[in-house]
């Protein structure tokens, strides 16, 4: 049966089980829009109000499905919109499939209109691209580009097609799916680390788990429950596995590194066994590399051999599928108690007192989460709003908290949560975010309000840049360049805009009241929180400190 390529594309699709797309038409892809159209009964295409909004939201429906993310765009600038996006999910560790249209084979390298060489823009930012010039390629490039995106360690994948490839025609056949993702594929389990690694465990005294995204990306969260439970070794989660175990289980010390709490770092510190579990010992969460962790062994298990010994050099290692791996370390370990050891640590715990009634970060999350429920789908912007929320939202369940981690994306926050909501139409999705972020993309309320999505979004409003200018204030003598934003936006009236219903609280009782009324709403609602400039993220280890010497207020 002979097809255009553009069918080939939406068949090729369908083998993949796609069934929501992000995207953007364009010049270049209208032959793949015109085939679309005759397949919107299958496809539920979602037309963002920008190519970023788009790979953003694509990002996000594939951490909250554990499916491939797809997104399309035109060439050249329609193209490198979607850059930030793809290197985003590239650091981590997303899967994404990103079509992009070209200029004909006859037209390119010659400069021509709407022409950019996106495969070469990124290559740095993908697992692998493809500039398909062939129809006969086509097909098995792209059930390629999806094998590539989803095994071993995922990220985003490019393919890049000219207009001329989507007009032209060709035999098409089905391939019937084979899952080359099954676990026992994935790793042959190195049976004398994992000797070596049992007994390192079994004769600590003060073992702390490191757990890392991968966790959550390998479906592991049970596994590292379990693994934990048994040799009662507390856990101390990277931004990426936040949810990956019950924020208010005894063993969980929450988040680890700059923003991370006293107990968490300081376990780190004086820890004799870190168990990396899918982590990448990142910047972020080590601190001064020569201080970390200075009288600990440290075990590194994780999917990319690329990654151990990267950062931190490793004693022992394991390469391989980590839900595999805890596994067969549960049944390797001895059963522990180690209360003495979670006694020190909680000696540690900084509980600073508050007043229920201030109208502070903390207790905006707090009754949110009381609210909205802490099995919410939380997806954040990133600056202070987003380390607030790592620290103070009771996460329950994994893919629950989707958040710009390695690249640090300001204005992720609601294409994600379109993302998310449409990945996951069952549970509520909040977005929250600050005002600096959400200047950057709010455009995407247009695509909230079209699809109608439940979104609740809490956007808190400093009228400033709150990270940096708290970074100013710390450590630049207090000269805040460019930091202060001023009262240029009614967001009311910016949501009103865009017909979605809006309210600006500055009291807990108003939020709460607010957020009472709201719960149950099955329209996006937009709820402004006037918070105070001064506030800060805290604790924070300041640039070039070890985790263990922490600013706390």
């Amino acid at each position: 049966m002979k097809l255009s390529g553009a069918q080939i594309v939406l068949k090729c699709l369908k083998e993949q089980d796609v069934d929501v797309i992000f995207g953007y038409p364009g010049g270049a892809v209208i032959p793949l829009y015109d085939a679309l159209y005759d397949e919107m009964d299958h496809f539920n295409h979602v037309r963002t109000s920008h190519e970023q909004g788009a790979s953003h939201a694509a990002d996000a429906y594939a951490r909250v499905t554990g499916k491939v993310g797809v997104c399309i765009a035109t060439s050249g600038p329609g193209a490198t919109n979607t850059v930030t996006g793809i290197a985003n999910a590239y650091m981590d560790s997303v899967p994404m499939v990103v079509i992009t249209g070209q200029v004909a084979n006859n037209l390119i390298g010659k400069d021509s209109f709407q022409e950019i060489d996106i495969t070469g823009v990124t290559i740095p930012i993908t697992k692998h691209n493809f500039l398909v010039k062939s129809i006969e390629k086509l097909a098995d490039t792209l059930r390629r580009a999806f094998q590539i995106a989803k095994n071993g360690r995922p990220g985003p994948v490019l393919v890049d097609i000219p207009k001329d490839v989507f007009l032209s025609y060709a035999e098409y056949k089905k391939e019937d799916q084979i899952d080359k993702t099954d676990n026992e594929e994935k790793v042959a389990i190195q049976e004398e680390a994992l000797k070596d690694i049992a007994n390192e465990i079994n004769k600590a005294q003060k073992p702390v788990i490191y757990a890392g995204g991968g966790i959550i990306i390998s479906n592991a969260s049970k596994e590292l429950q379990n693994f934990s439970n048994k040799g009662d070794i507390p856990i101390v989660n990277t931004l990426m596995s936040l949810g990956s175990i019950d924020r208010k289980d005894r063993l969980s010390l929450g988040l680890v590194g700059m923003h991370g709490s006293k107990e968490a770092n300081l376990s780190v510190n004086k820890s004799d066994l870190i168990i990396a579990i899918g982590a990448r010992f990142s910047d972020r969460v080590i601190g001064n590399p020569d201080k970390f962790a200075p009288k600990s062994k440290i075990i590194h298990i994780d999917i990319d051999e690329t990654e151990i010994s990267k950062n931190i050099r490793a004693d022992i290692s394991l390469v391989g599928d980590v839900k595999i791996i805890l596994n067969e370390l549960i049944n390797c370990i001895e059963d522990k108690n180690r209360q003495e050891w979670l006694d020190q640590i909680e000696s540690w715990k900084h509980q600073k007192e508050i007043n229920d009634d201030e109208f502070i970060p903390q207790n905006i999350l707090n009754v949110a989460c009381e609210v909205l429920g802490s099995e919410s789908i939380v997806s954040t912007d990133v600056g202070q709003h987003q380390m607030w929320t790592a620290q103070h939202w009771n996460f329950k369940e994994p893919r629950t908290f989707i958040t710009s981690g390695g690249l640090g994306t300001m204005g992720f926050g609601l294409g994600a949560a379109i993302g998310a909501q449409l990945g996951n139409p069952e549970k509520r999705v909040i977005l929250v975010t600050g005002d600096g972020s959400f200047r950057m993309n709010c455009n995407e309320l247009a695509t909230v309000t079209k699809h109608n999505l439940p979104i609740i979004i809490l956007l808190f409003n400093n009228s400033s840049l709150g990270m940096v200018r708290q970074w100013q204030n710390l450590f630049q003598d207090k000269k805040y360049s460019q930091t202060d934003l001023g009262d240029e936006v009614d967001y009311l009236k910016l949501a009103e805009a865009y017909r979605i219903e809006g309210y600006r609280v500055d009291t807990i009782k108003s939020l709460s009241d607010v957020l009472n009324k709201v719960s149950n709403n099955n329209r996006p609602v937009l709820v402004e929180c006037l918070i105070n400039k001064n506030s800060g993220v805290y604790p924070i280890v300041p640039p070039g400190k070890a985790i263990n010497d922490l600013v706390i207020k």
